[in-house]
């Protein structure tokens, strides 16, 4: 990429942030804020005693063996999976639930629902609708959810598409496009409704080897221009690159936690060398 085209889509991407959200609304500094979060499936303890805090327009990467939690956490961070002990804030708002004498309520849908409209989530499998354009796809919760009126969100959605590089497959469905191309209008989805925090649950991993850079292309744009997100993923380059904190996760806990280069060049937890060692 020349410096002229960098140029050019920071700018392109700048305007879209926004037009299309990016930077959390209110005075916090703290986008997401877990408190001693716990989870079980059943017996099984996934989540044991999680704590993280998200500041604004950081990249917290989340690595850890299959099975330690990473997926579990940030589904309950979008209260796609229900904590049965603890407290996730997003934005200063408690997630899910309300508190009534210092116990967990469940809260309304209706609520949940305005809620999910701050948090943008990219998951493993592409999850478009398989009998609407790539452009429909990205115009259905604008329109439906926020209100938005059909040009305005037409406008923005092909914005949107231009900014993930896809401005030409507007009117493609996504059994016509490649894995790489469904996972960017699934990133133009999430940023439509124009949230204040994106979680990217192992974004690459069900894509062809080839097409991995594209898709960590976009998520290192929208990095460089101040988006908050949450990325689980095995691609340790990106962390190395993009991300401000890295955090070991295993069985269920939070066992360490740095800057990229206290946690490659330097981990001090036996567990996430081992880890490292087998990845690296």
């Amino acid at each position: 990429m020349t410096g002229h085209q960098h140029a050019t889509d920071v700018a392109i991407g700048h305007d879209l942030l926004d037009a299309a959200g990016g930077a959390p609304t209110g005075s916090s500094e703290v986008v997401v804020d877990a408190q001693h979060v716990d989870k079980w499936f059943g017996k099984l303890h996934v989540l044991q005693d999680v704590s993280l805090q998200v500041k604004r327009q950081e990249v917290v990467v989340v690595l850890g063996p299959s099975g330690s939690g990473k997926t579990t956490f940030i589904r309950c961070v979008n209260h796609l999976e229900k904590i049965q002990g603890g407290r996730i804030f997003v934005n200063g708002h408690l997630i899910g639930y309300r508190d009534v004498a210092g116990k967990l309520i469940e809260d309304k849908e209706a609520n949940i629902a305005k809620q999910r409209q701050e948090i943008g989530m990219v998951f493993q499998r592409f999850n478009l609708f398989p009998h609407k354009t790539a452009l429909e796809n990205i115009i259905e919760a604008p329109t439906q959810v926020r209100g938005m009126s059909k040009d305005e969100a037409l406008e923005v959605g092909n914005a949107l598409l231009q900014r993930v590089g896809l401005a030409a497959k507007a009117d493609s469905y996504p059994a016509q496009l490649s894995g790489g191309q469904q996972q960017r209008v699934a990133i133009a989805r999430a940023l439509a409704m124009k949230p204040a925090l994106m979680l990217f649950d192992e974004p690459t991993s069900a894509l062809d080897p080839e097409m991995i850079g594209e898709v960590l292309e976009v998520m290192k744009e929208l990095a460089r221009e101040g988006m908050t997100m949450i990325v689980v993923t095995h691609e340790m380059g990106f962390a190395r690159e993009v991300a401000d904190r890295v955090v070991m996760m295993d069985e269920g806990r939070v066992i360490e936690e740095g800057t990229p280069e206290h946690f490659f060049n330097n981990p001090t937890e036996e567990r996430t060398k081992t880890f490292l060692a087998k990845i690296l």
